[in-house]
């Protein structure tokens, strides 16, 4: 009986032990088991803002699925012909939030959201900040006019997107300043009318911001009288005057009313008859 009893437990635990060594097995295999590739597309080249994607910018590699970024266009066909709108290096997936709309087509028109325009305005070395006035930067636009013949400055614009430095719609590598006589500005409709109004006013001036400053702030107009302090036309003097009290002055009653006089620093306080006699009270 004891025999059996063994026998019938040895078989219990080699058919336990098979199950297991065949789960560890499978969980293994699976680990070890090549990740399924995908084919994707990738820049060839460096390609910068504006550019036109063509089919010699395409190349195509294999990735595991797992390392496949989300929104990575899959053909040929999605991506040749539409602009850049954000720099790709080579060798970087191709992104449909890197590139323009379908039929948007490349260079500055692509570039533009919809509902925004672009607007040019002449600079120069000092109204775009020494050329520092670059595609990417943003910036502040003042206006200096002389309304009934007196000179102001205001702000016209605040934190406004810069497109472009002359035709380049790119921002140097190195950081470098851009000497340009046209500024493209990003803005609305509304904005624009403005801006193109304050440019033919009077002068415009380019004032360079934060990048992560996006705060705009409500400030007063500047004119000469912020920069000048100009005297009163008419000046107070204040004279000082003494009031001689008459002798032999009879009591007064001390139910009278109390006066304050107040000589510079000076306070007295008198009691006043009806006959216009006045007593000083200690």
């Amino acid at each position: 009986m004891n025999r059996s009893r063994f026998l019938i437990l040895g078989g219990i635990s080699v058919v336990v032990g098979l199950m297991a060594s065949f789960y560890i097995y499978r969980y293994v295999q699976a680990l070890t088991a090549p990740e399924p590739m995908i084919e994707v597309m990738v820049a060839a080249s460096d390609l910068q803002v504006g550019a036109r994607v063509e089919k010699t910018d395409i190349k195509i590699v294999r990735v595991p699925v797992s390392v496949l970024p989300p929104g990575s266009p899959r053909k040929a066909a999605d991506v040749i012909g539409r602009g850049v709108v954000l720099p790709i290096a080579k060798g970087q997936f191709l992104l449909s939030m890197q590139l323009a709309g379908e039929n948007a087509g490349s260079g500055l028109p692509s570039l533009i959201p919809l509902g925004m325009r672009a607007v040019g305005v002449r600079v120069n070395d000092v109204t775009s900040v020494a050329g520092f006035v670059t595609p990417g930067t943003r910036v502040d636009v003042l206006m200096t006019g002389t309304p009934k013949g007196k000179h102001r400055t205001i702000t016209v614009l605040q934190n406004v997107g810069v497109l472009a430095a002359g035709p380049k719609l790119e921002r140097n590598a190195s950081r470098e300043s851009q000497t340009a006589s046209v500024v493209t500005l990003l803005v609305s409709l509304d904005d624009a009318e403005r801006l193109i109004l304050a440019n033919n006013e009077g002068n415009i001036q380019l004032v360079l911001r934060n990048p992560g400053d996006a705060r705009s702030e409500t400030i007063r107009d500047a004119g000469p009288e912020q920069l000048y302090k100009e005297p009163s036309a008419n000046p107070v003097k204040l004279r000082r005057t003494t009031v001689q009290r008459p002798l032999n002055v009879p009591a007064v009653p001390s139910d009278l009313p109390e006066i304050q006089i107040y000589t510079g620093p000076e306070q007295k306080t008198v009691k006043c008859l009806d006959g216009g006699v006045c007593k000083e009270v200690k």
